[in-house]
């Protein structure tokens, strides 16, 4: 029987308990986890700022945690490719991501469905108020 394949992107810079409820929450969904990091420069562009940590120590950090199957790197120059590559039953997104959201039904297979996760608590673990707390800019 073919496993049921679930693919979540984010940056994932100073993980947080969101972080975790985001990638166990979106294992329930399937039987296989793809984690897509951002690449240090998609950050940089999308949120006018450098991650503390670069894309390796993301990615390795994710790996660490033991609840994805596959962690890997998204792509510079096309950042649909990978959906393509990995070919998702489900693709799990964040209760708060808009980026590159807006063309996920004009690139996806007709067999792979979208879904929204819940927050976890977004008043104390969303990135950017941890990054105000430890007095990093914005």
């Amino acid at each position: 029987m073919k496993k049921t394949r679930v693919i979540v992107f984010g940056t994932f810079d100073l993980l947080h308990p969101g972080h975790l409820h985001l990638l166990k929450e979106a294992k329930e969904y399937g039987d296989y986890l793809i984690v897509v990091v951002a690449r240090d420069n998609t950050v940089e562009e999308v949120k006018g700022k450098n991650p503390v940590n670069d894309e390796q120590a993301r990615l390795e950090n994710i790996k660490k945690l033991n609840i994805a199957d596959k962690v890997r790197l998204g792509y510079i120059d096309d950042r649909y490719k990978v959906i393509a590559e990995e070919d998702p039953d489900i693709i799990a997104l964040g209760y708060d991501q808009k980026v590159f959201v807006d063309r996920l039904t004009d690139v996806i297979p007709d067999h792979t469905k979208i879904v929204r996760l819940t927050s976890h608590h977004p008043d104390k673990y969303k990135s950017s108020k941890l990054r105000k707390d430890h007095g990093q800019s914005l």
